[in-house]
């Protein structure tokens, strides 16, 4: 049976040691293998199989050896700790990481770079190396897209802003920002589906903090407004197209009519609001945010008014049935 964690594409150790910023990896031995894959998002660590058990082992994976593993490493002959790490590199695992900075066994260098296995070491504990590598390996290898917009954070609520070149998404949401609310990318977003398929955006690097304002030009949101004017990254929790006037089809006056917007796979709730000259699009951007949260939280007034409405109706010829029988 196939492992469900395993991952579609790969990346390799050596991408993996290159996010030393975060990790802090060096690496130790087994320099040969750093071309090695990574082909599954979940850490391992190997608990028995140094005394030989491999059997839950599996290829391609990151091992996590903290100091449980070293302290039973060292109290084995050397003979015998070399046996069994022989037996737990000939698995082929994507590489082996010593956490808490610990001191590594001769045999330990001496199996990995015979058989060609990386050994890097961490100065974080076990558990925290465990959660920044996983979300370093997700991260890098979950699915992704390019998307034409403007991504924002409004009210905590992250606001992608679609819609035709020109109609006005960028003016809105520099008028947001100028109301406090955050600018996370212009023009392009760039949009990974996370492993609970949850939609996160981002600007890449070349434009980040960036927005294109027609007749001023480009501006750096960041050095205008503040650090507190942007942010790197944000869920995406609705899609807001803005159709312009003469384009615009028909309109839910209600609200009761849900829509959704399909990126990677995944449905986000979808409003169309229509563009005219003197529509206050901002304004009606911040007040679907604001909506947004409140359905988020349970509240849905355009349901309630339904339910008004029609307990109202059904009150009224419960009345006039009542004045007929009379």
């Amino acid at each position: 049976m196939n492992d469900p964690t395993a991952l579609s594409s790969a990346l390799t150790v050596r991408s993996l040691l290159s996010e030393s910023a975060g990790l802090r990896l060096v690496l130790l031995a087994g320099e040969a293998g750093l071309g090695r894959r990574i082909a599954v998002n979940r850490i391992q660590k190997p608990g028995l199989a140094l005394a030989g058990f491999v059997r839950q082992v599996q290829p391609e994976r990151v091992q996590i050896l903290g100091a449980t593993e070293l302290s039973y490493l060292a109290s084995l002959p050397p003979q015998e700790a070399r046996h069994g790490i022989e037996t737990f590199m000939a698995i082929e695992p994507a590489c082996i990481i010593v956490t808490k900075g610990l001191d590594v066994p001769a045999e330990l260098f001496d199996g990995a770079n015979r058989l060609g296995v990386p050994l890097l070491r961490t100065p974080l504990r076990s558990s925290a190396a465990i959660e920044a590598i996983q979300s370093f390996i997700e991260r890098e290898l979950a699915p992704s897209e390019s998307v034409h917009g403007v991504l924002m954070d409004i009210l905590g609520i992250g606001i992608l802003l679609m819609g035709k070149s020109g109609v006005g998404k960028s003016e809105a949401a520099l008028e947001l920002v100028m109301r406090g609310h955050r600018l996370v990318a212009d023009d392009l977003v760039e949009v990974r589906r996370t492993s609970h398929n949850i939609l996160v955006g981002w600007a890449a690097e070349l434009i980040k903090h960036h927005m294109e304002v027609r007749g001023v030009g480009i501006i750096n949101i960041k050095d205008m407004f503040g650090v507190a004017a942007v942010r790197d990254e944000k869920k995406i929790e609705l899609v807001i197209e803005l159709v312009r006037w003469e384009e615009w089809e028909s309109a839910d006056r209600i609200g009761l009519d849900d829509q959704t917007h399909l990126i990677l796979e995944v449905s986000v709730p979808l409003l169309r609001i229509p563009v005219s000259p003197g529509r206050n699009v901002s304004s009606l951007v911040e007040v679907a945010a604001r909506n947004r949260l409140l359905q988020m939280r349970g509240h849905h007034s355009a349901r309630e008014f339904q339910e008004r409405l029609d307990q109202a109706l059904a009150d009224a010829q419960q009345r006039r049935f009542r004045d007929d029988v009379e």
